[in-house]
C-alpha cells in the first residue's frame, strides 16, 4: 500500500449522517468506527460518536470523518484535516518529522488503541494534519 493524503472532515455528532450522505453521492465501501469500540470514550455520550469513518469511493477517492466530542474544540469552517496515511514507515515519519518543525504537536506519533502509530498536530501556517502508520505500533 502507497502513501495516501485525503481530507478528513471533523463534526460535532453528525459525522455517520455526513459520511453515509457523501456514500449516497460518490458511492463506494463505508467503514464505520465508534469511540465505545475503541474503549476511547470519556463519559457514555461519546459511546456512539464516530471515532473514524473511511469511504473509499466507487472512482478511488478516500473521504474520512469522524465526530469531535463536546469537551473539544471544533470550529465549523475550520473542522478539516489532512490525512497521511500507509505503510511506508520511514516514508510518514520524515514527513511527521517535516511537519513538526514550528507546528503544535497536539498528539505525539505514538501507538495507537487501533494497532498503528498516529499523531495530530498543527503546522506552523495553521493547516491541522494526521498521520497514520498502518499496523505498525509494535514497531514504535
Amino acid at each position: 500500500m502507497s502513501t495516501v493524503l485525503n481530507p478528513y472532515l471533523n463534526f460535532r455528532g453528525t459525522a455517520r449522517e455526513a459520511i453515509e450522505f457523501y456514500r449516497s453521492v460518490f458511492g463506494g465501501e463505508l467503514q464505520i468506527s465508534t469511540f465505545g469500540e475503541f474503549h476511547a470514550a470519556q463519559d457514555a455520550s461519546e459511546e456512539s460518536l464516530v471515532m473514524h469513518s473511511r469511504l473509499v469511493t466507487t472512482s478511488g477517492y478516500v473521504l474520512m470523518a469522524s465526530d469531535t466530542p463536546d469537551r473539544m474544540e471544533l470550529t465549523v469552517g475550520n473542522n478539516v484535516s489532512v490525512s497521511l496515511g500507509g505503510e511506508e514507515r520511514a516514508e510518514l515519519e520524515g514527513y511527521w518529522n517535516g511537519l513538526s518543525e514550528g507546528a503544535t504537536v497536539l498528539i505525539p506519533l505514538a501507538a495507537s488503541p487501533w494497532g498503528d502509530s498516529f499523531g495530530m498536530l498543527t503546522d506552523r501556517f495553521g493547516v491541522n494534519w494526521l498521520v497514520n502508520i498502518a499496523g505498525s505500533a509494535e514497531q514504535g
